[in-house]
Order: C-alpha cells, then sequence, then structure tokens
C-alpha cells in the first residue's frame, strides 16, 4: 500500500532539506522528491494533504523510562502540591474515589519542594491504612509513611547501601530516603496487578505518540520488570519502537530472553548511575554547592565498579549508557572510559553516552569528545528547574548547565531527552529550551549556550537515531528509511525560536501508520 504526502513543508532533514512530496509504501519510505515525480510513482493511492503544514522525521526520545512513565498513570500525582494540605487533598481524594483495601500500597509521585519535607507525622496522615511512597519528581528520592517503612524492614539502625541515605533525626526514622537507598527499596514494594500495569504501558505510548514521538527508551530495566516485558511482547502491545537498557547484572538475562522477541523491542546495551539530581542536591559536584559549607553531593559507584561496567560493555560489544549531572560524576565517567579504552579501545566505537550532562564542566568536554562520548542533554532543565539551579550553584555554574552549543563546537553528535516521567515527553518544548534557555522566572540562563532551531531538530532525529546505531534506519526522510512522520501545524524553521512550543503535533505516523491524530 502507497501513500503520498504533499501539500506542506516536507523537512527530510538530510542535505536537501526539503521537498515537495514523499511517497511511503507500507512500512518504508519509497522515494521523496517534486510533487510532479512523487505522483507519477505513487499511482493509485492514498493520499494526505498536508494543508500547509510540517511533515518531518518522527522525534526519537534519547532518554526515558517507559516502565515508570507506564506505572506513572496509575499513581497519584502530586505536581503542583506546594503545601502539605494540598498533598494531603489529593491523597484523601484518590483513596476516596479508589478504596484501597487496608495494607495495599499507595503510591504518589512528581512531589517537587526543596526541604523542608514532609515530616513522619504527615507521611502518616496523608494514608493512615496503607503503606504509601512519594516519588520526588526527580526520580532519586522519597518518601515512606511508617507502615512503608514497616514493610520493608527500615528501621534506624538499618544501614543504607552504599551510595545512598536513610535519613534519621534524634534516632529516629523522618521517612526520607534517597539514591541507592530509595531505589533498592523501591523493588521489593509490590507491583501494581497485571492486567493494570499493561493497559497502563498503552496509556504510555499514547502519551509519548501525542508528541510526535515514535522510538522511546526504557532507561533501566531491572530483573523485576522482565516478566513484564514478555507479558508486553505476548499480547503485541508494543506499537512505538522500544531500545532498553538494563543494569549490567540483568543484561545477559535480558539479552537472551528478549534480544530477538520482537521487531518494536531492543536491548541497545547497559545502563548505570553514578550520581544523584542537581535540584535535589545529590548531584556530585567537583566544587561544593552555593547553599554553604563543603557539600558536594556524592557518588553512587566506586571506580572500580565503573571500570567493570565499562569492560563489561566491551566485551559484550554493547553501548554503556551513565547517567552523570554533576560534573564530578562525569569526571568519575571520563577518567574510567579512558582508562578501560586503553585495554578495549573498541569501547570507543560503542558510543558511550553520558545520560543529562547537566553541569559538566566546559574543561571536560574536549575530553569526551576524544574518547568518542556522546551527550544526551536534560535541557529542559534550563526551564523548570533554572532557578533552582541559581540558588544550588550560583550564576555561573547554572548558565553553563546543558553546555549544548559548547559540545557541538567540540563536535559532539549531542542527543536531547525529558527523562520521562519526570517531566512529559515534550519535544516542542525541549526544543524551545535550547534554542531560547529560559526559566521559569523568565531569565535568559547561560545565552552563550543557545544554539540553532536546525542543531536543535538534528539532537531529536538525526542524533538521536545515530546514538542508537540506527542512522541507516531513521532520523531523516530518505528512501529505504522506516516511515517514522510527525506532522506539525508550523514549520519549526520558519516561526521565532521563542514561538517553538506553541507548535501543535497534529498527527504522528509509525510504520507507515497514523497512530495519533490531534482532536
Amino acid at each position: 500500500m502507497k501513500t503520498l504526502f504533499y501539500g506542506g513543508s516536507i523537512l527530510t532533514m538530510e542535505e536537501n532539506l526539503y521537498a515537495q512530496a514523499l511517497v511511503a509504501e507500507d512500512d518504508k519510505i519509497l522515494a521523496v522528491g517534486s510533487e510532479e515525480e512523487m505522483r507519477a510513482l505513487a499511482g493509485n493511492c492514498e493520499e494526505v494533504n498536508l494543508q500547509g503544514a510540517t511533515l518531518m522525521p518522527g522525534f526519537i526520545d534519547a532518554h526515558s523510562h517507559f516502565s515508570q512513565m507506564a506505572s506513572a498513570q496509575l499513581q497519584i500525582s502530586l505536581d503542583g502540591a506546594d503545601t502539605v494540605e494540598e498533598m494531603q487533598r489529593r491523597i484523601w481524594q484518590f483513596l476516596e474515589k479508589n478504596k484501597p483495601a487496608p495494607g495495599q500500597w499507595v503510591t504518589a509521585r512528581d512531589y517537587d519542594k526543596a526541604p523542608p519535607f514532609p515530616t513522619l507525622e504527615q507521611l502518616d496522615s496523608f494514608a493512615p491504612k496503607n503503606p504509601l511512597v512519594i516519588h520526588h519528581k526527580s526520580g532519586h528520592m522519597g518518601f515512606l509513611n511508617s507502615l512503608a517503612l514497616e514493610a520493608l524492614d527500615i528501621t534506624p539502625q538499618t544501614q543504607a547501601p552504599e551510595g545512598g541515605r536513610i535519613e534519621t533525626k534524634d534516632g529516629k526514622l523522618t521517612g526520607y530516603l534517597e539514591e541507592n537507598a530509595f531505589v533498592s527499596y523501591l523493588k521489593k514494594i509490590p507491583m501494581a496487578p497485571p492486567e493494570q500495569l499493561l493497559q497502563a504501558y498503552a496509556q504510555a505510548q499514547d502519551i509519548y505518540a501525542s508528541y510526535g514521538i515514535t522510538t522511546i527508551q526504557d532507561g533501566m530495566i531491572v530483573r523485576e520488570l522482565l516478566p513484564l516485558y514478555h507479558m508486553l511482547l505476548g499480547r503485541k502491545l508494543l506499537k512505538l519502537d522500544l531500545v532498553a537498557y538494563p543494569d549490567p547484572d540483568t543484561y545477559p538475562q535480558a539479552q537472551e530472553e528478549l534480544g530477538k522477541a520482537s521487531r518494536h523491542l531492543r536491548i541497545g546495551g547497559m545502563k548505570i548511575f553514578l550520581d544523584g539530581s542537581p535540584q535535589g542536591r545529590t548531584a556530585w559536584m567537583r566544587k561544593p554547592y552555593a547553599c554553604g559549607g563543603d557539600y558536594r553531593g556524592y557518588g553512587t559507584m566506586t571506580d572500580d565498579a565503573v571500570k567493570q561496567a565499562m569492560e563489561k560493555a566491551a566485551r559484550q560489544e554493547t553501548q554503556l549508557l551513565a547517567h552523570c549531572n554533576g560534573d564530578a560524576a562525569a569526571e568519575q565517567f571520563l577518567s574510567c572510559l579512558e582508562a578501560v579504552e586503553g585495554e578495549y579501545p573498541q569501547l570507543k566505537n560503542l558510543r558511550p553516552v553520558i545520560v543529562h550532562g547537566q553541569l559538566m564542566g566546559l574543561d571536560q568536554l574536549p575530553k569526551a569528545a576524544a574518547l568518542g562520548a556522546m551527550i544526551s542533554f536534560f535541557v529542559a532543565h534550563v526551564y523548570h528547574w533554572g532557578d533552582i539551579h541559581v540558588k544550588n550553584f550560583g550564576m555561573e555554574r547554572s548558565s553553563r548547565i546543558s553546555p549544548a552549543r559548547s559540545a557541538l563546537e567540540q563536535g559532539i553528535p549531542i542527543t536531547f531527552h525529558q527523562d520521562a516521567p519526570v517531566i512529559q515527553p515534550d519535544m516542542l518544548e525541549t526544543l524551545w529550551c535550547a534554542c531560547c534557555r529560559r526559566t521559569r522566572g523568565g531569565m535568559v540562563l547561560g545565552r552563550e549556550e543557545q544554539i540553532p532551531v536546525l542543531d536543535a531538530l538534528k539532537a531529536v532525529t538525526v542524533n538521536a537515531a545515530y546514538q542508537y546505531f540506527e542512522e541507516k534506519d531513521k532520523g531523516t526522510l530518505a528512501p529505504g528509511k522506516r516511515a517514522d512522520f510527525v506532522i506539525l501545524s508550523q514549520n519549526p524553521l520558519e516561526i521565532p525560536a521563542e514561538s517553538l512550543r506553541s507548535i501543535q503535533v497534529l498527527q504522528t505516523w509509525k510504520d507507515g501508520q497514523c497512530i495519533y491524530t490531534r482532536q
């Protein structure tokens, strides 16, 4: 079945940037060119009149957490809940509506306030009969009420795992956990019933598609999630392409069980975490935070553990993604990478990725380029938490957050992401952030790191396909590539950069089929 697209701007992202028309046949692009040529080639076919809209390659999510995005659809959102009273109101509203049985776990997400945090007494009042876990929006810390602490056998004497913290005050638990402590205990919390989770996975895909995204990522698969993936595949619920990254211990099993399981699922490599969150003040820094004292955050892995993961990736000839927010974490990653590449030079060709790279120093970028490391920037941090970063790091450091222009000048093929569900996977907002760098308060933060719109578009198409080793199949509109498209209400290259986030996604096409239409 052939489909002819015409009547608008066709942005190819190739050297010849524009075309008048495109013909797709089944799940591939057949040809791109003039309308006259494409009509002659298409013959009797389905026609899509763009009516002045812009067709371009589907957006590629360079980093998010698909499973967490799905789980988020079953959780209470505390986004914008600025007071304890508002948190309580939303949780009570959920309890009243859903009526979970006493002892059944309740989960909330998107808490995004700085200290002082809710007390244990307040947490207990939110859900007096249910174990309650509240995820901080960063995903790196959270809160447990007394019933949850008891269910997980956490006491004031419990030793936190290395690279994590279980907070106590005056010898008593506060309910606050961060980094490896929070993440390790999350694995012990019972998952929602399978049918609910499978429905949530479908809802999550619809959300990604509504933002024009056709390839997504699960940026940390643990062993406990493998049975869910088998169910996803068994029900054939994946309609977007999914690239999954298990932790190094889970990788062999995931590759064996899921490596060739579906056209829509691919094990992309391994994922490790080297530090925490800048807005949560757990990112690992070379110099102290601006809030006083010598506090610099902390790392979550030893050098030996990082090197072992890199060596394992090299031996398996697979990609390694490393979460690094602070410049000390980036320094650890680069130093370890340099050492391991000395023994395993093939690692350089496996396109290792620094994920987030928020506070990388400009002095670290040449070394990243020399070692073949890519950087996937969470550039929307500038808008969502830029004002907080100024308080945490001062103007000089915060203005260099997500140094996209400097990385491009070093020849590093950068990508952008939203770390969903940390924020919604809104690519157009991210493009606006990269080009304009405005904070919520309206300040331009790091004008010298603004980039042209075309470079921002490449970060979520051409470069993102390259990050996934899929540049032959995705990222541009060319014959033989996958028929993955997004149709936008306006051409991003023909409007002021300040207007980018006003563009609407009209349709999303995956493998030649329309999977989303704006209502």
